[in-house]
């Protein structure tokens, strides 16, 4: 915990004058994660393509990555629990080495097998699920608390990145490799995930023996701890909402909107890229802006993701539609970054992995429930109420999450803000 020695919120805290970047140890975890993200991305596109090569069926493709999506959702609470008992170095390692496994069990299985598939889509996502709350641990045991906020722009640079890189190297790579060569390349670069990043700082005294509660019990425990945080369970709550309304609603309708408003897929393609840009530009702002109420600013970039959805409800022309993106992804960041960055200054250092894990599993976990019911509720209300109502959730969602006690700063205390 920061200490009231911290600068007030009356000054505006600088960057730190050495990058990041320079350090080895961070940049060995970057590289990490890096791989990862390129593995996460890369996947999905290859076993598209394996569709289009009929090697896959499209029931074949939407069982195997439900399959991944399962594995995720039930791995990431486990690896929590895991990453605050163990080293977190360990949990990385181990999860990053079942995803690369997985990968040749998915080539095996690729025109022969869906169920064997199905199960290494399983443990793919388990491995995957496993490393987030681990690597997000880990980036605080290795990052010096006034380096964190540019650590983790560093960080959702490369996740961010991965999302354009990983499907545009997988499709330069398919016109030389079969599709079974690209997924012995995406084990390859789990095994970059298991092998590049080294031991945090703190990674010998969390390996020390000591007695253990169950894994639910451990769990249960940091939700006591999430719950010590008023700022985080109002930011958690206002995050699901905008993913399971406005993220769900924007996927499900803006090919809709841009097939039959527009008559192109032009603007679905600009629209997707925009918001990925501009998740890129709003990391490099975040990266050296410290705003002096930096939970207000946040929830103020979270809530900017309504222009989405607010776009595609208004009869526009398309480069409004993609403006609108653009903003959205920026303003994700500007919320993501403060958010990861507040959770390892605040939240009690042999608690961070589970905390975080519930973080991932509450937020991404209720977005297929979004997805399942939009298309619905567009069936039966229309498109435009639809987007209008989850355009004004939110917007309306992280101003009130903002009123919370210990919000506007995302601390506990004034003086912890660093």
């Amino acid at each position: 915990m920061a200490t009231s020695s911290a600068p007030t919120v009356t000054d505006t805290v600088p960057p730190p004058k050495r990058s990041v970047l320079r350090d080895l140890a961070f940049l060995r975890l970057w590289s990490g994660t890096t791989a990862s993200g390129l593995a996460t991305w890369a996947l999905p596109f290859v076993l598209g393509l394996a569709v289009l090569h009929r090697e896959l069926s499209p029931a074949g493709l939407g069982l195997v990555l439900a399959a991944r999506t399962a594995g995720f959702l039930a791995s990431v609470t486990v690896g929590g629990v895991l990453a605050d008992r163990h080293s977190r170095r360990a949990v990385v390692l181990w999860a990053a080495l079942a995803a690369a496994v997985a990968a040749p069990l998915l080539a095996a299985g690729l025109g022969r097998s869906v169920p064997l598939m199905t199960l290494a889509a399983v443990l793919a996502g388990a491995g995957q699920g496993a490393c987030r709350p681990a690597f997000q641990a880990l980036t605080a045991e290795t990052v010096a608390p006034d380096r964190r906020q540019q650590a983790n722009a560093a960080m959702t640079l490369a996740v961010r990145s991965s999302t354009l890189a990983g499907p545009a190297l997988a499709a330069l790579l398919a016109a030389h490799l079969d599709i079974r060569t690209l997924l012995l390349g995406i084990g390859l670069l789990w095994l970059v995930a298991a092998l590049v990043p080294g031991r945090g700082a703190e990674a010998a005294s969390a390996s020390e023996p000591a007695p253990r509660a169950s894994l639910r019990a451990e769990f249960v425990d940091g939700i006591r701890e999430a719950r010590r945080h008023p700022w985080f369970l109002a930011g958690l709550g206002a995050l699901t909402a905008v993913i399971a309304l406005g993220y769900s609603a924007t996927s499900v309708a803006l090919p809709l909107v841009s097939r039959d408003r527009y008559g192109t897929e032009w603007v679905l393609a600009a629209a997707m890229t925009a918001y990925t840009v501009g998740a890129l530009a709003g990391a490099l702002v975040i990266a050296r802006w410290r705003p002096r109420a930096q939970g207000w600013a946040a929830f103020a970039g979270l809530a900017s993701y309504g222009f989405a959805p607010l776009g595609l409800a208004l009869p526009v022309h398309p480069a409004v539609v993609i403006v609108a993106y653009a903003v959205a992804g920026i303003g994700i960041e500007l919320f993501n970054v403060p958010w990861f960055t507040a959770a390892q200054r605040e939240v009690a250092p042999d608690k961070l992995a589970r905390v975080s894990s519930l973080d991932f599993l509450v937020s991404y976990g209720l977005a297929p429930v979004g997805l399942a019911l939009i298309a619905p509720a567009i069936d039966v209300f229309g498109i435009t109420p639809v987007l209008a109502v989850c355009a004004a959730a939110c917007f309306l969602v992280p101003a009130a999450a903002a009123l919370v006690p210990t919000a506007r700063h995302f601390a506990r205390t004034p003086a912890a803000t660093a």
